[in-house]
């Protein structure tokens, strides 16, 4: 259903519930990608985006208000890689509870009651045993760490994103939810088939993460749109209540010298977003290769504007 003007909202939007809204129908715009621009304001390449929150938190926020200005109801933390486990490649993980503080504590303050504030969960950059040396309980003390620096500061929810493992998946969530009471969405990277590059399809991932009770599972990023026509299809067959997620990528990249190009536009980019809506996504946004002009088509296309 697409009730409810998104744009020049004056009231708190938290006056009627996340949950709330979802459950009565509700489509929800997110945001899209934040890396895209931190790199053209010069963030180096491999360097953690999450140390911005310290030290430039003025373009944090810029790109936050861009995002709702365009048209996004839910925002994510720049804290993508802020576990202490991906944090120590800097040398910065005994700061990661300060990163991830003041990544909220930005995000609800560009907000101002404009969105909601997704605390942003990514993956550790580690892998799990038995392919590589970090055990579960490791991940979920990592993930649960995290996660709670997030909701004490202040976010709505909690937003497990762009996870290939399903173990570490269901870490991440577990930690999420052992960090605090708060919803918590998950969304999963799937390539040809609807499948993870581990194999593992939608429709399994799901069925293993649901005694978690997630708030709303899908996808984000991912090998072009396409495959979100295939993880919702597999999705119809498995938890036809549960809201949905659909966060793709701008189609798949091609390297223009050292720049990831993508050709897909914001108006096209929207018509397939309308139709992913059409259905049953209810959160809807962008990945890689998308900007606040692509979430302003959303907005117009869905009617939220």
């Amino acid at each position: 259903m697409r009730n409810g003007a998104q744009s020049g909202e004056k009231t708190d939007i938290r006056r009627k519930g996340l949950l709330e809204r979802l459950a009565d129908g509700e489509t929800l715009i997110a945001d899209g990608a934040m890396g895209t621009f931190l790199m053209a304001q010069g963030l180096e390449l491999g360097a953690p985006p999450e140390e911005w929150n310290i030290t430039h938190p003025q373009r944090i926020a810029d790109v936050h208000r861009a995002y709702i200005d365009a048209g996004s109801r839910i925002i994510l933390t720049n804290t993508f890689g802020g576990t202490r486990l991906r944090l120590k490649r800097a040398g910065l993980d005994k700061r990661a509870a300060e990163f991830n503080r003041a990544g909220a504590v930005l995000a609800r303050a560009a907000a101002g009651g404009r969105a909601f504030v997704a605390g942003d969960i990514g993956p550790s950059g580690e892998m799990l045993e038995p392919m590589g040396s970090l055990t579960f309980a490791e991940a979920v003390e990592a993930f649960t760490e995290q996660a709670r620096a997030l909701a004490e500061s202040g976010v709505d929810l909690l937003w497990v994103e762009t996870l290939m493992d399903l173990e570490e998946a269901r870490a991440a969530v577990m930690g999420a939810k052992r960090a605090s009471d708060l919803p918590v969405f998950c969304s999963m990277t799937f390539g040809p088939a609807g499948r993870t590059i581990m194999g593992t399809t939608a429709r399994q991932a799901l069925e293993s993460l649901r005694p978690l009770q997630p708030a709303a599972f899908g996808a984000n990023c991912g090998e072009g749109l396409e495959i979100m026509d295939e993880v919702l299809d597999q999705l119809h067959g498995s938890a036809p209540a549960l809201p949905w997620i659909a966060k793709p990528n701008a189609g798949l990249p091609r390297m223009v010298g050292d720049q990831a190009v993508y050709d897909i536009g914001p108006a096209q980019f929207a018509d397939r977003i309308d139709a992913l809506v059409a259905c049953g996504a209810q959160v809807v946004g962008g990945c890689c290769g998308t900007s606040p002009e692509f979430i302003a088509a959303i907005a117009r296309k869905i009617g939220k504007i």
